[in-house]
């Protein structure tokens, strides 16, 4: 009987086992099914970035000390310091282009005690909005400015004083002093992405000259007539100020600008950068003038950059006297180089 009782009870839980598992496994691929049937969550798209920054500042110093130097010389300190930022947004079609690049450096040497005489000053500002035609195209249609000037005077001699103090004498160029700005509407050209050329046959702006004193040597136009007694008194007083004063602070030019820029890397740490531009007045014919900037960049390290610079100028309504005879005449080619080793840092968007 206790046997008979046994197997019922072991066959009862067999039962009752098989039971179990089957429901488990019915719960499982419930919810299996329940998993397999939910929405599922997309991945969210990462927010499109339209601008691109960067921002690049070095210094430089130099210093030389002679004592009892039998070769000569003079003791100079020499700072070098530059800036350049820029600000680029690029959407569909349509791109907006920002870069303002400042360069100022000075220098001090024991044969002027206390003078620091300026060796590179410079405020270059540009802008240049472009749509382009079409999607593959490599022609867009562009509205650009561009502004140029510097930050101080720049005296055209020093002499001393009773004293022995350094004067400065007048100067030859300062701030708004004169300062170049134009507007031009054109269309732009872009074979690859290392060079562009922009071609703007509407192309307005001024030449201003804020001293006085430096008006004639621009190109600067009267304000009265030659013969105007007030003017002739001036004129014949010999006070520079007040002959200025007779001249217009701003010329207005409008005519035709191309502006062609090569940029290219010859490795990750060395660049070759070149700005042609050059501009005829509609106004003034015949008339051109004509600028040339040229940088090469080496960064020998993280934090420290080589860098060489040149600038030329020819502009007919820049003008140089001759005092011996008292004429003026155009100034003609004008160039500047300027090398630096500097302590330079970068900071850009990724």
């Amino acid at each position: 009987m206790k046997k008979t009782f046994a197997f019922i009870g072991a066959f009862a839980l067999a039962i009752a086992s098989a039971f179990a598992q089957d429901a488990v496994q019915k719960a499982a691929e419930d919810a299996a099914a329940e998993i397999s049937g939910a929405p599922k969550e997309e991945a969210v798209a990462p927010k499109p970035k339209y601008w691109t920054n960067s921002l690049s500042v070095s210094l430089g110093v130099n210093n030389t000390q002679l004592k009892n130097w039998a070769a000569g010389g003079y003791n100079t300190i020499t700072l070098a310091s530059a800036l350049d930022a820029k600000a680029d947004y690029k959407k569909d079609l349509m791109s907006w282009n920002n870069r303002l690049q400042l360069d100022y450096g000075f220098l001090n040497s024991s044969d002027k005690e206390g003078v620091f005489q300026k060796n590179n000053d410079r405020i270059y500002l540009e802008s240049k909005w472009a749509y382009q035609t079409k999607a593959d195209s490599k022609l867009s249609y562009t509205a650009s400015y561009d502004f140029r000037s510097q930050f101080t005077d720049t005296p055209k001699d020093y002499t001393q004083d009773a004293q022995g103090n350094w004067v400065a004498g007048d100067p030859v160029s300062g701030f708004i002093s004169p300062a170049y700005t134009n507007l031009a509407l054109g269309i732009q050209w872009v074979p690859n992405e290392w060079f562009d050329i922009n071609v703007a046959p509407l192309t307005g702006g001024f030449t201003i000259v804020g001293n006085p004193v430096l008006r004639s040597s621009y190109g600067m136009k009267l304000g009265v007539a030659e013969d105007d007694p007030a003017y002739a008194a001036a004129v014949a007083g010999g006070d520079a100020a007040q002959i200025g004063g007779y001249y217009k602070s701003a010329l207005f030019q409008f005519g035709a600008q191309v502006k062609a820029n090569l940029k290219f890397k010859i490795n990750d740490n060395f660049t070759v950068e070149s700005q042609a531009t050059v501009f005829t007045d509609y106004l003034a014919e015949p008339y051109f003038r004509i600028n040339w900037d040229n940088a090469i960049d080496w960064q020998l390290s993280k934090l420290i950059k080589l860098s060489f610079k040149t600038w030329m100028i020819n502009d007919p309504n820049v003008l140089v006297t001759d005092e011996a005879t008292g004429t003026t005449s155009p100034r003609g080619w004008q160039f500047k180089e300027f090398m630096s080793f500097a302590f330079t840092y970068t900071i850009a968007s990724k």
